[in-house]
Formats: C-alpha cells, structure tokens, sequence
C-alpha cells in the first residue's frame, strides 16, 4: 500500500486512534442502533408484503409509513453514520494528523441522531414528504444538511494540515464526497420543497438526488474503505494507481448524470433521458477499472478470507459493486426497463448496492478500526461467523428471490391478457422469501451489535491477537486487564 500510513511509527498511529475515539465511537455506536431500529421496521413492511392484516390496527405501521422510515434510518441513520465514522479515521490516519475539532464532531453526531430520530417520527406520524429518499420534513432535512458542511470544514482542515506526501486514492474519494453530497442534500432539499417547484421539475431533482445518495455519497466512502483495507490487511500496494484515479474521475464525470435512467417513459425531455443513459452505460469504465484493481491486488492472497473478518466483508462488498453496478448499466437500456420498471427487480438492485455494497464493507470497516479505538479485540469469532453468514446468505437471498419475482413480474404486466392480481399473486412466494432473508440479515446485526456493546464497553478479548474466523471456538473471550492490542 503505497501511503504516507505505512511509514508511521506505532506510537504515532496509537496518538491519532486515541484522538478519533470518542468520537468515531460515537458515530459508530449511534449508527449500530440505528441498524437494529431500521432493521425492526424493515420486518415489518416485508411481512406487510404477504400479510397485509399484520399491525393493520396501527396507523403509525402501515406500509406507507413503515417503508419509508426504514429507508432513512438506513441511510441516514445507519449507512451515513457509519460511514462517517470511518471518513474521520482515514482523515486522521491517511493525512497523520490528529482528529481536529473533536468537540464539534462530537456534537454533530449527537445532533446528527436528534434529527433523524425526530424525521423518523414525524414519517411514522404522517408528516412525511412522499419523496424518496427525502421523506423527512423539510424542518427536519434542512439542519441535516448544516452537519454535513461541519464534517467537510473539518476534512478540509486535516487535509491542508497533513504531513507531507501525496494524496492516497482513498483521500480523493473522502474528500470528493465531502464536496459533492453537501450540496446535493442542499440543493435537492431547496429545490423540492420549494412551492414554486413543479411537479416534473420534482421528479427529475428527486431522481437526481436519490441516485447520487449511493453514487457520490455512500459510494466514495466505500470504495475509499476498500482502497485502504485491502491493501491493509494483505499487505501489499494497490494494483494500478493510475488505474484508480481514472476510476476516480470518471465516477465524478458520469455518475452525476445518471438519474434519470429510473424515469425511462416518463413526462421528460427525450434528450433528458438520454442523458442519463448515456451516463449510466458509461459508468462501465469506473467500474471495469475498480474492479481490474481490487481483483489484481487480491491476486495471490485469497487464502486471507479464510481468517480476517474484514477482508471477508471487504472483498463481498467489493465484488458486489462490480455487481449492481453493471446491473444498473443494463438496467438503463430502455429495452429492458420496459421489463424491470415498477417491480421488485428495482427494489432488488437497490438492496444490492446500499447493502451487500456499502453495509458489508462498513462491517468490515468497523471490524479493523473499532479494536484500534478501544483497545481490546472483538469477543467471540463465533458472533462474527454468524454475522458474516447471516448477512451474506440472508443477501444473497434476497436479492436473487426479489430479482427473479421482478423478472416475471414484469414480463407478466407487459402481457395484457395477464390480470393484475394473477401477477400479484405469482410474486406471493418471492416475497414470503423476501421476509426470510430479513429474518436472516437481522440475526446478523443482533450477533454484530453484541459484539459492539462488549467493544464499546472495553470488554473485548485478552489476546493481543487479532480475533480471526480461526480463533478459538469459545463464545467469548472477555478482557480481564488493560493490555493494549497491537
């Protein structure tokens, strides 16, 4: 890994995780309740899918209410939290700098989580916007976009005081998207709640936003995670870095005109369209490259899945972006939307990217930095086997019953002579499916979040080992003294 990282003395890097603690743990520890919260709602509206009568009595959990407060506790909640958390300690660590404005970070996660939980609260009561991915109240959206302006001052101060040397790739992609998601929040945020705003102006701006949430928020943050982690735990360079910056800078080129691909038959321009199918087909060379990259470093090392939890998270995450994001290429091609468009096959891709993508390789994030923090190591290998294969089986589940049932479903409502409620009732299985997927994603975050309450709490395994797939079969391993891992 070639970094400015490699070359600091343990004692400096000891000095920089000391002075991220407090508050990535913070950002870290607020974002796993978040999980378990938004997984508990995500249950609810899936049971809802093939049970309609389930809590049908409460008007606070009905499907309408339900499905949107999970997906913003999910994004903003848990995947903007975690993800955070991990910017600041690549911030601090790529640049070898301590954390700076430790107080201000501090309270802007204890803000950040006010605001979500009251957005989430007024969605459950009614007062959502109906406008996805942005169903919080603009009186709840706006301040949000206040904290993302603190995370990026604060970027920008670690970047200008690092050490001297250049700018590993996982910093371009940091700070990219410490630039760009501000003012997308903002402008989206202003431009649809806005009265004079139309009702297609709307349309194009959400799909805007919505598409560049994954693209040029949660995407920088993950593929930077990767860039640093994999080389990390393996222990050798990056494959290409000239390959990485053309990954870099075509994502930034492409991947903002991409949106309106999921309006495809709608009341727009034809060249509006068009646009964005152009900007999705070409996202195939950010991809192709990320890809080429990550599989030529891991080249000769795959044995390391066998033991090192992150590797096993990063690498799943990282194959699945090469995944759902050729997927969503394809899916641009009018052709086959006419198939997907309004089925599950969407809300597959979705899960996809923001899930088996972005989550996983927070997962893995967490499992490399949280030991680092607290000083201790993760207290049961066993936890970490059935959070790996909970999520990974619970996944892949998921998206291949949900992509399927999209297929049939959509080739079913292209044939007129088909009823609409024969078709709803072909997709019943697939979403029972669905619920059992759930079922197994959401032990996984239970195992997860046991194993960061005991970190949290400073309990984690004696051993100044590394807690591996291979370490003892003992269910915990708690800490008895104040041995400092390394």
């Amino acid at each position: 890994m070639t970094t400015t990282d490699l070359q600091a003395l343990p004692s400096e890097r000891w000095t920089i995780d000391q002075s991220c603690r407090q508050v990535v743990l913070l950002w870290y520890g607020s974002s796993v309740f978040w999980l378990l919260f938004g997984s508990l709602l995500a249950l609810v509206a899936s049971v809802k899918m093939h049970t309609p009568g389930f809590l049908a009595d409460s008007p606070w959990l009905t499907f309408g209410r339900v499905r949107p407060a999970h997906l913003n506790t999910m994004i903003y909640g848990w995947a903007s939290m975690s993800g955070i958390g991990t910017m600041l300690w690549l911030f601090a660590r790529l640049c070898k700098t301590r954390l700076v404005w430790r107080e201000g970070l501090y309270l802007t996660a204890i803000y950040w989580n006010l605001l979500v939980a009251v957005g989430t609260i007024a969605i459950l009561t009614g007062y959502g916007t109906s406008v996805e991915w942005m169903e919080f109240p603009s009186w709840a959206a706006g301040p949000i976009a206040f904290a993302f302006f603190v995370i990026h001052i604060a970027a920008w101060k670690m970047l200008a005081n690092r050490r001297k040397g250049h700018l590993y790739i996982s910093l371009w992609y940091l700070f990219g998207c410490t630039m760009w998601f501000p003012f997308l929040y903002l402008g989206a945020t202003i431009l649809i709640q806005t009265p004079a705003s139309t009702g297609i102006a709307k349309m194009a701006t959400n799909w805007w936003f919505a598409h560049n949430v994954l693209g040029l928020w949660l995407t920088p943050i993950g593929l930077a995670s990767v860039y640093y982690f994999i080389p990390k735990v393996i222990g050798r360079p990056i494959h290409s870095y000239h390959f990485s910056l053309l990954g870099f800078w075509t994502l930034a080129i492409f991947y903002n005109w991409a949106g309106t691909h999921h309006l495809i038959g709608g009341p727009l321009p034809a060249w509006v369209v068009t646009v964005g199918i152009v900007g999705s087909l070409m996202m195939f060379i950010p991809v192709t490259t990320v890809a080429i990259n990550h599989h030529m470093t891991m080249v000769g090392h795959f044995r390391v899945l066998k033991t090192s939890p992150t590797l096993r998270f990063i690498v799943f995450g990282a194959m699945s972006y090469t995944a759902v994001s050729v997927q969503g290429s394809l899916q641009s091609i009018r052709s086959w939307n006419e198939v997907t468009h309004f089925t599950h096959y969407t809300i597959a891709h979705a899960h996809l990217g923001v899930y088996a993508f972005f989550t996983m390789v927070a997962f893995g994030s967490m499992y490399y930095v949280m030991p680092r923090l607290v000083e201790c190591e993760w207290p049961s290998a066993n936890l970490i086997k059935v959070h790996f294969w909970g999520t990974a089986i619970g996944m892949s589940m998921y998206w291949i019953g949900l992509t399927w049932a999209g297929v049939e479903q959509g080739l079913a409502m292209n044939n007129p002579d088909i009823p609409f409620l024969e078709i709803v009732e072909r997709t019943i299985p697939y979403l029972w499916s669905r619920s059992v997927a759930g079922t197994l994603i959401t032990i996984g975050h239970v195992s997860f979040a046991i194993s960061v309450w005991y970190m949290l709490r400073r309990q984690g395994a004696t051993s100044t080992e590394p807690t591996l797939f291979t370490s003892p079969r003992r269910l915990f391993r708690f800490r008895k003294s104040r041995e400092v891992a390394t």
